[in-house]
């Protein structure tokens, strides 16, 4: 993902990125519904402003009238479970990347053109924070993530026919459309149990492994104290920057929670302005060029 740091210059106030800065999320939604639209000129004046002279103040105003657009569009994808607030505001983050890139001169509305990138954001995030979902990693795995709701009919469980059919409509795999709903469809358990008599020794706290010992854990631990040996930085002194940047942030970086290459590859096509399938070339290419290196080093 883009650095965010980069869209504070044109950032429209605490209104444009923090829907609870009104008091409530109403009080928000009902103040950004004033904010008056644009005419075809009035849009093609500011964009041209911004674009050719860097007026922030048209940046602004370009994208106060385009926020009701975003809380229209996150109010379509409620159902994954996230807070509407939460859905705004990444939404929000996706109109200034759109009014940042919009150019005047193609003939296109900038509302046309924004809906692309509010959706874009909207996904990243849902795909990042949904408590259930951590396998839509491919292209046709976000279409099903994104559309099985829509397309599966009715609340029971799919028949092997609707699985096949979704399948072939989405080009993936039935066992994949099967595991996506299973998933979409599961019910939150309670880890301790709600203080009756006895049910504390059945709830699944009493019971559940230690996750430091869980075998993917410990692979997980190895693989990372592996990467930090001096084998590997030595070979990854042999990569140029930008292939380097690449590797750390997808293998090694760690954020604040302990995790480890958090990076997805969308992360990286906004960071050096390409798109993910070359930013997956570039690191195919890197890994190669890694084993070499540490197998002639071993």
């Amino acid at each position: 993902m883009a650095d965010r740091t980069s869209l504070v210059p044109f950032q429209a106030g605490a209104l444009a990125l923090h829907p609870g800065s009104l008091g409530s999320l109403d009080a928000y939604i009902a103040a950004v519904n004033q904010v008056p639209m644009l005419t075809a000129e009035q849009e093609l004046a500011l964009a041209r402003a911004f674009r050719e002279r860097n007026d922030l103040d048209a940046a602004r105003q370009l994208v106060l009238s385009h926020l009701r657009l975003v809380v229209s569009v996150a109010r379509n994808y409620l159902g994954y479970g996230l807070p509407h607030a939460d859905l705004i505001q990444e939404g929000n983050i996706g109109l200034m990347k759109a009014v940042k890139r919009f150019d005047p001169e193609r003939g296109v509305r900038l509302v046309s053109f924004a809906l692309h990138w509010i959706k874009a954001e909207i996904h990243e995030f849902i795909l990042r924070n949904w408590r259930l979902v951590k396998v839509a990693t491919t292209k046709a795995q976000r279409k099903l993530f994104f559309n099985l709701r829509s397309m599966k009919q009715g609340t029971g469980t799919m028949s092997q026919d609707e699985v096949a059919h979704i399948a072939r409509e989405l080009n993936v795999k039935p066992e994949e459309v099967s595991e996506m709903e299973t998933r979409m469809t599961g019910a939150d358990l309670s880890l301790e149990g709600r203080g009756e008599e006895g049910e504390e020794e059945f709830a699944p706290i009493a019971y559940l492994a230690d996750n430091d010992a869980e075998p993917t854990q410990v692979l997980e631990r190895r693989r990372y104290e592996l990467m930090q040996t001096d084998g590997v930085r030595r070979a990854l002194a042999t990569l140029d920057g930008r292939s380097r940047r690449i590797i750390e942030a997808r293998w090694l970086d760690e954020d604040e929670d302990g995790n480890v290459g958090t990076a997805t590859l969308h992360d990286l096509a906004d960071e050096f302005g390409v798109s993910a399938e070359r930013i997956r070339q570039i690191e195919v290419k890197a890994l190669q060029k890694l084993r070499s290196a540490l197998e002639a080093s071993a």
